[in-house]
């Protein structure tokens, strides 16, 4: 099993050398180890049944999930050297997960539709950040979005949610620190679908203040004034048109953000385009971009790139426990999701290494 590799030792001293006590490195090394071994559903007594003969160990990792105070963000910095030395990255990807809970305890929990399914459903929202490489997306960090009936004060200190959190928008924004260094002139792009998750203006202001290259799926009523270019003129000369009505069959266009929903300086020449012909899990949609240069195919193929993404967020859910967490904490659901992509990340590469070694063998 993976967690029997000997790389397995290697990678959990680098991750989680930034823990300060002993026995917490030790109880994150087993939750991974649990995650990576434990068939079926990865609750914390199984995984502890699974890895160790202690009686005392599902105590144990339950008090080191929801209750210790250690601190995720290293551990997700970690995660991403370990992804940029072992592989090739070339964008970021952003996605939701969905993960449905019963009762309204549990930290985020909240109703509402999700445009995937066109179901509401009682559920958490995970947004994630994932290191697109090649065939493989890695899971790096993740931001729980916050509905507004979790602005309670007495709900959040019952929830352990501190009081700096950052809006959605910065949330999401925060899961790109750390961007790794760049392999070319150019940097890593952002390729995201929050459609009815966030509010894509203000994404895309976030985005363009942050400097960040992106492809961003935009709703068919976002309003664009149109550029200087074929589809502007056949609209009135300044007027904000709906996204849908933007781009015809022959052309791509380029287009500005309207002013009166831009903050000063951001004024930006973007690239609108339809993703048409999806099929075989590629994502369709209209796609809005500041990278107005490059060339299409290189724009499609960043815009498939999140259909591994969707994959990745699925083997995630099916096979290392992402639904699993049964605390009702905010931190707790920080540090199993972190532990969940560290999982999946040694999994992953763990998986690759060793094929690699057994081919120079044959060889």
């Amino acid at each position: 099993m993976a967690a029997l590799s000997p790389t397995f030792g290697r990678f959990t001293d680098q991750l989680f050398r930034r823990i300060p006590r002993a026995d917490q490195r030790r109880w994150a090394e087993v939750y991974v180890q649990g995650l990576l071994t434990t068939p079926g559903k990865k609750t914390v007594r199984r995984m502890a049944a699974a890895v160790t003969d202690s009686d005392t160990a599902a105590q144990a990792l339950h008090q080191f999930i929801n209750a210790s105070p250690w601190e995720w963000e290293p551990i997700q910095t970690e995660i991403l050297r370990w992804v940029e030395r072992q592989t090739r990255p070339q964008s970021w990807t952003i996605a939701p997960a969905v993960l449905p809970k019963r009762g309204g305890q549990s930290c985020g929990v909240h109703r509402r539709f999700i445009p995937q399914t066109g179901r509401t459903v009682n559920c958490q929202i995970g947004i994630g950040s994932f290191l697109s490489a090649g065939d493989d997306v890695l899971p790096v960090a993740w931001s729980m979005l916050l509905p507004d009936d979790w602005s309670d004060a007495e709900r959040r200190r019952r929830a352990r949610i501190p009081s700096d959190t950052t809006t959605p928008i910065d949330g999401v924004l925060d899961l790109l620190t750390g961007l790794p260094p760049r392999r070319s002139h150019r940097p890593m792009p952002v390729v995201a679908d929050l459609v009815g998750y966030l509010d894509t203006c203000a994404l895309i202001h976030g985005l363009v203040e942050r400097a960040h290259d992106f492809v961003i799926a935009v709703p068919d009523n976002l309003l664009l004034q149109p550029g200087s270019h074929l589809a502007a003129r056949q609209c009135a000369e300044g007027a904000p048109v709906r996204a849908a009505e933007f781009v015809d069959e022959r052309t791509t266009g380029l287009a500005y953000l309207p002013r009166t929903t831009t903050r000063p300086g951001l004024q930006r020449t973007y690239r609108l385009f339809e993703r048409r012909e999806a099929g075989r899990g590629r994502p369709g949609g209209l796609w809005l971009t500041n990278m107005t240069n490059r060339p299409y195919d290189e724009l499609l193929a960043l815009v498939d790139g999140l259909a591994t993404t969707t994959t990745t967020i699925g083997r995630l859910e099916r096979d290392f426990g992402l639904r699993d967490f049964e605390g009702r904490s905010y931190p707790g659901w920080h540090h199993h999701m972190t532990l969940v992509s560290a999982a999946y990340t040694y999994d992953r590469l763990a998986a690759s290494q060793q094929q690699d070694v057994r081919l120079r063998q044959v060889a």
